[in-house]
């Protein structure tokens, strides 16, 4: 009866919430109170990097597990994690090899262990690791009951991961890898739903594209599309969120940001984007620039369709004066064109 209500328990979470947190923490904690562990933890795989991770640790020295990092092969969740096999020691006195672990590593005091893969299509996930717990009380039913709780742990990971899978779908753009504009529309409902003091949003059109199609190819102008992308993610940096906004329009939305430091970002991808040669693998070296339109929220519009205007005008007035510009909401364009040469300088409308 205790291992049923366990099970509904657990299941119960399972189809109750997604959070993956919230689901693990149910099951170790019905996996502590059965079998009674002095440490506990779940190490997951980072599918990026291939080591195991601290995804839950409870007990003595737990605050030092986080961050912590453990390589395939290496020591017990290590080994468990790469051979896919449940290691199960009710007394590590008694096992030669892990006699040996224990006493060169006297500050863990390992007194038994169970350490047990969560397995999904035979792919290891992760694993559960219980230390000097009651496993001489330990049954078949017991080891069976363990291995199915972390088939439940499995199930919720998958979950997780499937949900995840789904959301990045929905607000990312399949050519670039960047946010497409159904989520820039979210993101900008946040900013000014929250009441932030400032943001700016800066518009991006590529000059002449439709000659790169013409020329070389749809397929090919879809490869540039994405290296563009690529260089625009790199250079907007983590704390700002680049868009595909259509066709070969692109957005950054820079939250904090006022207007100086977002002119000077963008004259910064402006630079970078005409000196940078696409498609060098494929031998072609192509070059490219942009015309750029920049507002900021919420001197240039205090409402999401206001300031979308605001930098979509200031595009269009970048590409219909001279391309290869930037034209700023209040200052118009920071490269006009030199009457006398004909080139490109740097000033500013009043």
């Amino acid at each position: 009866m205790d291992h049923l209500r366990v099970f509904h328990e657990v299941a119960r979470a399972l189809t109750s919430s997604l959070e993956l947190e919230e689901i693990l923490g149910v099951i170790m904690e019905k996996m502590a109170n059965f079998f009674g562990p002095e440490r506990w933890s779940m190490l997951m795989v980072d599918e990026a990097s291939g080591d195991l991770y601290y995804a839950i640790a409870v007990g003595q020295n737990a605050e030092s597990l986080k961050g912590l990092r453990v390589p395939l092969g290496e020591g017990v969740a290590g080994w468990v994690a790469a051979t896919g096999n449940p290691l199960l020691v009710p007394d590590v006195s008694l096992d030669v090899h892990w006699s040996a672990f224990s006493k060169r590593f006297p500050e863990l005091n390992i007194q038994s262990i169970a350490c047990v893969p969560v397995r999904s299509a035979d792919k290891t996930l992760g694993v559960i690791q219980l230390l000097n717990s009651k496993l001489d009380l330990m049954s078949e039913y017991s080891i069976s009951f363990l291995r199915i709780l972390c088939d439940y742990a499995a199930i919720a990971i998958q979950n997780a991961r499937s949900m995840k899978l789904i959301h990045e779908l929905t607000i990312t753009d399949d050519c670039t890898g960047l946010f497409n504009a159904r989520y820039l529309y979210t993101l900008l409902d946040e900013q000014v739903t929250s009441e932030v003091e400032t943001f700016s949003l800066l518009f991006m059109d590529l000059d002449h594209f439709k000659s790169v199609n013409d020329t070389h190819g749809h397929q090919v102008g879809s490869r540039l599309l994405a290296e563009v992308g690529g260089l625009l993610k790199r250079l907007a940096g983590p704390a700002n969120a680049a868009f595909r906004y259509g066709g070969d329009e692109f957005v950054v939305l820079l939250p904090g940001v006022g207007k100086q430091e977002a002119m000077e970002l963008t004259m910064q991808l402006r630079d970078e984007l005409r000196s940078a040669r696409f498609l060098e693998g494929a031998g072609l070296a192509l070059g490219i620039s942009g015309s750029f339109g920049l507002a900021t929220y919420p001197e240039d519009g205090g409402t999401v369709p206001m300031i979308l205007r605001s930098a979509d005008t200031m595009m269009y007035e970048a590409k219909n004066a001279t391309r290869d510009n930037v034209a700023v909401c209040g200052r118009g364009l920071l490269l006009e064109m030199d009457r006398a040469g004909g080139a490109a300088r740097v000033g500013r409308k009043g």
